[in-house]
């Protein structure tokens, strides 16, 4: 059919028949290659058209597949190793769809210690630049860069600004210290090498600023906390009143009168140094930024501008929540980022402990709505940065992250310097997976309603078609989604439906390949695409075929947006089920 000016909304174009036999029963066909129509209705007396749109959307399912046999394979397989192995031994329905984030540290950062987490199924690898040397990060960077193409392994690298931060502190020491009740702790401005007993110094000379004897400083949102008993000029002395565990480079709060003290220090969200960094990482050619303290929308615009001008590559910006201001301001974050990262310590110092579930699960929900991946962060399994199992409770609360369908999860001290961090991402992979399954058995995706991203024609159509798209897969019981994609796009709104299969995103950009490591459900791989929907099809399936990956009889649903062209003006979209013969 072909659609001519007029400019539709997603509630008016829906699936309103599949003809042919039962869809349940598709997993048991016989269908021999006939083809099964689908039919999309329009509400065409709502809309007056100019002549600005001419698209013409096909929608069909061809059951049964005839594969060009002389079109050979370029290169080498664009499918990482993790993800064929987890094929190979667990089929389709055994992979696991939330992605996995570990902050790299001196616990983990040789080349063997990389290469375990990457077996172990990691998608991105974090770098703080609050730690460490940019010569140290560097390093680190063509170590991963080097597994990925020697390896075959599909790690994207992101990197996690300092932001204009003026409260970190550091006891000097390479792991954690024990603080016990009754110490008595210096806290200085005082820069110095290497660490002194009991000393502590911080990253900001007025740390100490209207702090008055008696209020309590708070390291890490509660893993210890100490009295203010006296101030001698910038420095203070503090007497430990709760025992416990002080990380390197942790972070800190002073509370009076059980309120957080809020002082306006007028800082940017990006500091000179952060730029830096920022150009640093460009320079070795990262995936992600990860913005701290981000506060408003403007911060995320000016990186993006600035990296549109810097980078050839299209580097993806994340913000991270983790102020109160951040909250208050919250959709318009979401709408100028590429991602959000959940940062619970720092927002769990900002607002009540008891409210951290229910606002993470709020901007969840928003970050779903608005069609961007969310990474839950910080403390997920914060006891395994010292012993080697972790606490039921932290199990329930990775549970209740992937029951949220976050877009991913994240070690940070459990492995940049825990000894145990491939337990730690071993314990990620296994709770995720089983609560996933258990999200399918419960057809949970049922539950989501999805706010209308698309205002014009192309943006409803490509916005319904994925909607369908999910809907067919899950109804028919298809065994994978194939979608062909540029940029990305139309694989972010399958992963935005939480499909029971797994979406395999097919795309010639290896910038596309690396941001789609952050999405939910979807196994990115490089092939090389052309504007023959029939071509790509055949050399996808040739590819899956040829590592065994896929066999007679199984089942997938194909979408694509291969962008028009000047000898096809006509931007097609489909939506096709193969059977493989």
């Amino acid at each position: 059919m072909v659609l001519k000016s007029i400019v539709a909304s997603a509630s008016d174009l829906s699936v309103v028949s599949v003809a042919g036999s039962a869809p349940l029963e598709f997993k048991n066909r016989g269908f021999g290659g006939r083809v099964i129509s689908l039919g999309f209705r329009f509400n065409r007396g709502r809309w007056k058209g100019s002549e600005r749109f001419n698209f013409k959307v096909r929608a069909a399912v061809d059951v049964g597949v005839e594969r060009s046999k002389s079109e050979a394979l370029k290169g080498n397989s664009g499918l990482d190793v993790v993800s064929e192995g987890e094929l190979t031994v667990k089929g389709f329905a055994g992979l696991r769809k939330t992605k996995l984030v570990c902050t790299i540290g001196p616990a983990c950062s040789s080349l063997e210690e990389l290469e375990n987490l990457a077996s172990g199924g990691m998608n991105v690898a974090r770098l703080n630049m609050c730690h460490g040397t940019r010569e140290w990060h560097r390093d680190v960077i063509r170590k991963i860069k080097k597994l990925n193409e020697e390896k075959g392994f599909c790690v994207s690298v992101m990197i996690d600004t300092e932001g204009s931060q003026i409260h970190f502190v550091d006891h000097g020491a390479s792991s954690s210290v024990k603080v016990e009740e009754g110490s008595i702790w210096h806290f200085t401005a005082e820069h110095f090498e290497g660490s002194r007993p009991f000393t502590v110094q911080t990253n900001y000379t007025g740390f100490s600023e209207d702090i008055e004897v008696g209020d309590e400083l708070v390291i890490d949102g509660g893993m210890a906390c100490f009295e203010v008993i006296e101030r001698k000029g910038n420095d203070l002395h503090c007497k430990c009143i709760d025992a416990g565990l002080f990380l390197p480079g942790a972070k800190f709060s002073f509370w009076r009168d059980g309120k957080l003290v809020r002082r306006n220090y007028k800082l940017p969200t990006l500091s000179t140094k952060d730029w830096a960094d920022i150009d640093f990482g460009i320079a070795e050619g990262v995936d992600f930024f990860a913005l701290s303290f981000v506060n408003h929308a403007d911060s995320v615009k000016d990186l993006k501008n600035y990296l549109s001008t810097k980078s050839t590559k299209s580097i993806k910006v994340l913000s991270k929540i983790e102020s109160l201001e951040s909250l208050h301001k919250l959709e318009e974050i979401v709408r100028a980022s590429d991602g959000i990262m959940v940062a619970r310590g720092d927002l769990g110092v900002e607002i009540p402990l008891e409210q951290i579930p229910t606002v993470q699960e709020d901007i969840i929900y928003v970050c779903r709505q608005l069609n961007k991946p969310v990474i839950v962060a910080s403390q997920l399994l914060e006891s395994m940065v010292e012993y080697p199992t972790p606490t039921r409770a932290e199990v329930a609360d990775v549970s209740e992250a992937v029951r949220q369908y976050a877009d991913a999860l994240m070690l940070s001290g459990e492995s940049a310097i825990g000894s145990y961090g491939r337990k730690a991402l071993a314990v990620l992979d296994m709770t995720s997976s089983r609560m996933e399954s258990w999200n399918r058995e419960e057809n949970r995706q049922n539950l989501l309603n999805h706010h209308q991203l698309g205002a014009e024609l192309p943006e409803c159509i490509t916005e319904q078609i994925c909607n369908c798209a999910v809907e067919m897969a899950n109804n028919l019981g298809v065994d994978a989604i194939f979608v062909y994609t540029k940029h990305g796009h139309m694989a972010s709104l399958l992963s935005r439906n939480r499909p029971n299969p797994p979406i395999f995103a097919f795309t010639d950009d290896k910038s596309t390949r690396m941001a789609l490591n952050l999405q939910w459900g979807v196994v990115p791989l490089l092939l090389d695409l052309s504007d023959d929907a029939e071509s790509n099809i055949s050399k996808s399936v040739q590819l899956m075929e040829s590592k065994g990956l896929i066999r007679q009889g199984d089942v997938v649903l194909v979408v694509s947006d291969i962008a028009h062209t000047r000898s096809s003006p006509m931007a097609l979209q489909s939506i096709q089920v193969k059977t493989i013969p």
